[in-house]
């Protein structure tokens, strides 16, 4: 099993318990086999379930037990790759659906988690995207108006507003609206439980070790590590990251180690000095530096992106880059304690041209994948289940080919 993180992860600390799922014991017939039971798995299993459609998670490890549990939790429908960009790469009408088609899918998480019975960090907040340069600032204008133009609720600070509301001034920045930050952890297990009482049958500590189509219902049959076979009419893969199947021939990525940190619970009434209406931040420079808070007043801060797909091994490389981010961290807030309890290093992916791929694999009826490459992936997650949920019943979401494994952008490249 790939290692995707490394050190000592913040969420899991934030349930005492967990519900656990029983390995499969026995043959399965479902609708959808979902391989994989992080953010993406668990939450298209939810909305097939929610359609009533039969479906399984088969998780070779334990439901967010994987990258899921690395998630920073912040919820933005701006991307890695800025507006205008996109608008150059797929045109205009594509770019601005699919950014629309983000924003909504934050709407949706605050939805999911208002019928949730228990509180899982969901805040809505707004982001502050600050120019990191004087010469990123013309750059970040032309985002603003891009995004204004087309009816996002954003603002433009100046250096004087940035630095009259945070102890830091920056060249410029666009403020959004209509973003949130949630704990994932929390999140992904009870919704997992949620998905349960609709219907999603779930499956820990099960692997998958082949997959055949079937010669009897057209569907594909899939054995586990237990020997067991479950029969699907389709077989949605929710692992991250491409399968070795698809390596080379339909994805092209590529997967990064990223570092993140979670300080010592802060005084409330100095965050609410220093940091007003706790925005997320983060930054026009790549790799960028992102922050947010949490529900208990702690700050969690992450970037220092580097191009190796193996989580960072060893305590004393590991200070190394952590250090940094203190140093970071302390520069902008300098009065605030800067001094981390967390820390931990993870896989990420980024695709060639920095959208998801989301959809069917155009050589495999009946297999799909959700793969939440970039920044973005638990937002995509929702698009995913959407989009899934509705090829499944005979229809075709409206950005599905924008994030199709054939898409035309992809080709180009």
């Amino acid at each position: 099993m790939k290692e995707l993180h490394t050190g000592e992860l913040f969420w899991p600390t934030t349930l005492q318990s967990v519900q656990t799922y029983e390995p499969l014991s026995s043959p399965l017939q479902v609708d959808v086999a979902i391989v994989g039971g992080g953010m993406s798995g668990i939450i298209c299993g939810l909305s097939l379930a929610e359609a009533g459609i039969s479906a399984a998670v088969l998780e070779r490890g334990t439901v967010a037990g994987g990258s899921s549990s690395a998630n920073t939790g912040l919820l933005q429908f701006s991307n890695d790759i800025m507006l205008c960009d996109l608008i150059d790469q797929i045109g205009e009408g594509p770019a601005v659906q699919f950014y629309q088609a983000c924003e909504e899918a934050v709407e949706r998480f605050g939805q999911i988690c208002g019928q949730l019975p228990r509180d899982v960090g969901f805040r809505n907040r707004s982001s502050l995207y600050y120019a990191s340069s004087e010469q990123d600032l013309p750059k970040l204008k032309r985002e603003f108006e891009t995004l204004k133009r087309h009816g996002f609720d954003v603002e433009f600070w100046s250096p004087d507003d940035i630095s009259s509301r945070f102890p830091f001034r920056r060249p410029g920045a666009i403020l959004t609206r209509g973003d949130a930050e949630i704990n994932p952890f929390r999140f992904i297990q009870t919704a997992a439980e949620h998905a349960v009482n609709a219907g999603l049958r779930i499956f820990e500590h099960t692997g998958i070790t082949d997959q055949r189509r079937s010669t009897n219902s057209g569907g594909y049959v899939l054995t586990t590590d237990g020997g067991h076979e479950v029969n699907a009419k389709h077989v949605l893969f929710a692992v991250g990251y491409e399968p070795e199947e698809l390596r080379g021939r339909l994805v092209k990525a590529e997967l990064n180690r990223s570092f993140a940190a979670v300080t010592r619970i802060q005084s409330r009434s100095q965050l609410a000095q220093l940091w007003p209406e706790r925005h997320m931040i983060w930054e026009t420079a790549r790799p960028y530096l992102y922050l947010r808070t949490t529900v208990d007043d702690r700050i969690v801060i992450g970037g220092l992106d580097e191009h190796t797909e193996h989580p960072i091994e060893g305590e004393k490389a590991r200070h190394q880059r952590i250090r940094q981010l203190q140093d970071k961290l302390h520069a902008l807030f300098p009065q605030l304690d800067s001094a981390f309890e967390y820390e931990w290093s993870a896989t990420f992916g980024e695709s060639c041209d920095n959208l998801p791929f989301i959809g069917e694999d155009p050589s495999m009826p009946g297999v799909y994948y959700s793969l939440g490459y970039g920044g973005n992936g638990s937002v995509y997650s929702i698009i995913a289940s959407q989009i899934i949920r509705d090829s499944i019943l005979g229809k075709l979401h409206p950005i599905a080919p924008i994030v199709a494994l054939d898409r035309p952008s992809l080709l180009r490249i």
